[in-house]
């Protein structure tokens, strides 16, 4: 009897961000990596995007989803990067966002 592929298994890693021309936008970098024997075929990205004054209090966070970059092949790793923006409003002049908290659901 052949042997049965062992499931999906995603891990994705802290998000890396860098800067854009925008206060209220950054680029968001996650790594993703699939251990299992079958592909991850589905699935979404939720990105909370922190807003933060000059003095490093919090003010607000925006959570924002995007698909997975999907598929993620058996034992292999991907990375997308995702440019991830809050409403201008939200950012007055001296306050800039930061992207800290990342969840997955996938399939």
């Amino acid at each position: 009897m052949p042997g049965i592929p062992a499931p999906a298994a995603l891990t994705w890693g802290a998000p890396t961000r860098a800067a854009t021309d925008k206060r209220w936008c950054e680029k968001v970098t996650v790594a993703f990596r699939n251990s299992g024997g079958t592909a991850v075929r589905s699935g979404t990205i939720t990105l909370g995007t922190h807003i933060v004054d000059l003095l490093g209090i919090d003010w607000a966070t925006i959570d924002s989803a995007q698909p997975l970059p999907v598929p993620i092949a058996p034992y292999s790793r991907t990375d997308r990067t995702w440019t991830v923006c809050v409403d201008a409003w939200r950012v007055p002049l001296g306050m800039h966002v930061e992207t800290r908290v990342v969840g997955v659901d996938w399939s």
